[in-house]
C-alpha cells in the first residue's frame, strides 16, 4: 500500500499524472528513511533537512506539515504494510503536484507521497570479508552549491554513474565537482582516514546535506582523539589514505575495500559503527 496524500492506495491504482511535476521537471525532493520496529532513525534530521530544502525550491509548506504529522503518516504507511514491527525503507516524497510549465500556476499545490518496503537489517554491520570497488566516475561534474546538497529527484548524475559501476563491474563511484575535487559517492558521503586524521568534503563543494553524515561528525566530535576536517580532497589523496568509508542512512557506514591499485582496511570504521549502534539504542 501507497500513502497518497493521506490516502491509502494499492500501487495498482496510485499512478501519477502526466502533468505531476516532480514527473515533469523534477520538481520534487525525497527523504530515504530507515525505520526499526516504529522508530525512525534520526527523524528530527530528515526533518529539518526535508523543510530546509522546501523553502529553497520556494514551496509553499502546508500548515498541516508537522513534524509530528509526518512522522503519523509514516507510521501509518507502515502500519498497512504490515511493517510497523519490522525493519524498512520508506521513501517520503514531496512534490508541488499539478500545474504551470517552469513557473507553477497558483493551483499547483504541494503533494506527497510515502512507500514502503522490507529491509533486512534492523542495525548497522559491517561485514569485513565483504569487498567493495570504486573508482572515479569522470563523465560529468556537479556544480558547487546549495542546490547540489539538495536531496531532489534531479539525480541524472547518479543514475548514469550507477549504470557506469554496473558496467564496470565497481560497487560504487567517487563523484567530481567541476573543480575536481571529489566531494561524494553516487549513493553517500565520503570519509577519509589518514593518520588518525578524518576528511571529509565541506557542503560547499556541493556534496549532499547528508543525515548519517551529521551523525558521523557528531560522534567523532566527542573523541578527544579523534582530528576531523571539512575541507576539499583531491583525487591523489584517496590512494595515500588509511581508509575510506561511504556513509548513509539506510547502510550505515560502507568500507571502501579498493580503489584502484590501493587496498584499504576498515578497523576505523569498525570502531565508529559500533558507537553509532550504541548511540540508536540510548536514544
Amino acid at each position: 500500500m501507497v500513502n497518497f496524500n493521506g490516502s491509502l492506495l494499492s500501487e495498482a491504482d496510485s499512478k501519477l499524472t502526466v502533468n505531476n511535476r516532480g514527473y515533469k521537471y523534477g520538481d520534487a525532493l525525497f527523504e530515504t528513511l530507515k525505520v526499526v520496529n516504529g522508530k525512525i532513525f534520526f527523524w528530527e534530521d530528515h526533518y529539518f533537512r526535508l523543510m530546509s530544502s522546501m523553502r529553497i525550491l520556494r514551496m509553499d509548506i502546508p500548515m498541516s506539515f508537522t513534524m509530528e504529522f509526518l512522522e503519523s503518516e509514516i507510521l501509518k504507511t507502515l502500519e498497512a504494510n504490515n511493517l510497523l514491527q519490522a525493519s524498512a525503507r520508506v521513501r517520503l516524497n514531496v512534490d508541488r503536484g499539478e500545474g504551470g510549465k517552469y513557473t507553477p500556476t497558483e493551483e499547483a499545490t504541494v503533494h506527497y507521497n510515502i512507500s514502503a518496503e522490507t529491509h533486512l537489517n534492523p542495525f548497522y554491520t559491517i561485514d569485513g570479508d565483504t569487498k567493495y570497488l570504486v573508482d572515479l566516475y569522470k563523465d560529468y561534474f556537479v556544480a558547487p552549491g546549495l542546490l547540489s546538497g539538495l536531496k531532489s529527484n534531479n539525480k541524472a548524475i547518479q543514475v548514469i554513474g550507477s549504470i557506469y559501476a554496473k558496467e564496470n563491474d565497481f560497487d560504487n563511484c567517487l563523484v567530481l565537482n567541476t573543480n575536481k575535487s571529489v566531494i561524494e559517492a553516487l549513493n553517500g558521503n565520503l570519509f577519509i582516514v589518514k593518520d588518525g586524521k578524518i576528511k571529509t568534503p565541506p557542503l560547499e563543494d556541493g556534496c549532499l546535506k547528508g543525515v548519517m553524515r551529521k551523525q558521523i561528525l557528531e560522534l567523532l566530535s566527542k573523541d578527544v582523539n579523534v582530528s576531523i576536517e571539512e575541507a576539499s580532497i583531491s583525487p591523489f589523496e584517496l590512494q595515500k589514505a588509511d581508509e575510506l568509508f561511504v556513509t548513509n542512512v539506510i547502510k550505515g557506514i560502507i568500507p571502501i575495500t579498493k580503489y584502484r591499485k590501493k587496498e584499504f582496511g576498515n578497523e576505523f570504521a569498525q570502531s565508529l559503527v559500533k558507537k553509532l549502534n550504541a548511540k540508536l539504542r540510548l536514544v
